[in-house]
C-alpha cells in the first residue's frame, strides 16, 4: 500500500508536467526539425516545397547569419566573464562581516527581477539621456555618450546592461557555494598563516566548483538566447552591429517569411548552444571530481 500511495503522488505531480513539457517543448522541437527541410513562407494555404538539406548549406553563404554567430560568441564570453567575476565580488562582499549584509544582498539581486524588455528601455534612456548629460558636464563625451548609435561600443552596451541583469543573480548561487564551504578549513588556513589571498585561491575558489558550474551554465546559456534585452534596447542596430543568434532567427522567420530557412538557422542554433553547454558541464564537473 505504502508503495501504491508514493506511485499515485508521483503520477499526480509528474504526468501533468510531462504533458505540458511536451505540447510545449518536444511536439514543437520535432515540428520545427521537419520545417527545416521545407521551403514555406508560413501561409497554410501555400504549399511547402522539400527541399532536404538545402537550407542548411544554404546559411553558410548568409553573411549576416555568420555575423551574428560572431557577434553572439563575442557577446557571451564577454557577459560570462564579467557577470561571474563581479557576480562572485558580490558574493564575497555580502558574506563578508559588514552590517549591511542583507541590505546590499536585496538590492544586488533587485535588478534580475526586472523584466527583460522593461530594463532594455530603462537602459535606453540612460544611454540617450543620462550618459549624454554627463558628458556635456563632466567633458568626458569620449566615455560618456550614447553608446547605442555606435557600432563599436552598442555591442558592450548591451553586455554592460545583461551583465548588471544577471550579476545578483549569479551572486545568490556564489553565496551558497561559499557558505557551504566547512569553516574548519578556513579558520586552519588562517591560523597555518595563509593570507586573505592564499585562502582564496587554495580553499575558498577550488570548493566553489560546484557553484561555478552551475553558474557558467546559466550564463552561457542566458547569454547565448539573449532575445529580449536585445530587443528593446539595441533593436539589434545599429546597422544590424548586435543582431544576435535569436534575433537573426526571429527576423528570418517572421521578417522575411522564410520560415524553413529559420528553421534551420534555430536546429543550428540548438546544436551549438547544446554542445557548448555540455561540454562546459562536462569541463567543471571534472574539476569537481578532482577536487
Amino acid at each position: 500500500m505504502p508503495n501504491r500511495n508514493k506511485l499515485k503522488w508521483f503520477l499526480l505531480f509528474t504526468v501533468p508536467l510531462i504533458f505540458i513539457f511536451t505540447i510545449v517543448v518536444l511536439i514543437p522541437f520535432f515540428v520545427g526539425i521537419y520545417y527545416s527541410f521545407f521551403e514555406w513562407d508560413g501561409i497554410g494555404a501555400n504549399p511547402k516545397v522539400f527541399v532536404g538539406l538545402d537550407n542548411f548549406v544554404e546559411l553558410w553563404g548568409d553573411n549576416q547569419f555568420l555575423r551574428s554567430m560572431w557577434l553572439t560568441t563575442l557577446f557571451t564570453v564577454l557577459s560570462v566573464i564579467t557577470i561571474n567575476v563581479i557576480g562572485l565580488a558580490f558574493a564575497l562582499l555580502v558574506t563578508s562581516r559588514i552590517q549591511t549584509a542583507n541590505a546590499a544582498r536585496t538590492l544586488l539581486f533587485m535588478p534580475y527581477l526586472i523584466g527583460g524588455l522593461i530594463l532594455g528601455y530603462i537602459w535606453q534612456f540612460v544611454f540617450v539621456d543620462v550618459f549624454s548629460f554627463l558628458g556635456e558636464v563632466t567633458g568626458l563625451d569620449q566615455v560618456f555618450f550614447n553608446w547605442l548609435v555606435d557600432p563599436q561600443f552598442a555591442l558592450y552596451g548591451l553586455v554592460f546592461v545583461f551583465t548588471w541583469q544577471m550579476a545578483g543573480y549569479i551572486m545568490i548561487i556564489y553565496i551558497a557555494g561559499i557558505q557551504a564551504i566547512p569553516n574548519d578549513v578556513v579558520e586552519a588556513a588562517k591560523i597555518d598563516g595563509a593570507s586573505t589571498w592564499q585562502r582564496f585561491t587554495r580553499i575558498t575558489f577550488p570548493l566553489l566548483m560546484p557553484a561555478l558550474t552551475i553558474s557558467l551554465f546559466l550564463t552561457l546559456s542566458s547569454a547565448f538566447k539573449i532575445y529580449d534585452v536585445n530587443l528593446s534596447l539595441t533593436g539589434g542596430g545599429p546597422a544590424n552591429a548586435t543582431e544576435l543568434f535569436a534575433m537573426n532567427i526571429y527576423q528570418e522567420i517572421f521578417g522575411s517569411s522564410n520560415y524553413g530557412f529559420g528553421q534551420a538557422k534555430a536546429i543550428v542554433f540548438f546544436l551549438i548552444v547544446a554542445a557548448i553547454t555540455l561540454t562546459q558541464v562536462y569541463m567543471t564537473k571534472k574539476r569537481e571530481v578532482e577536487m
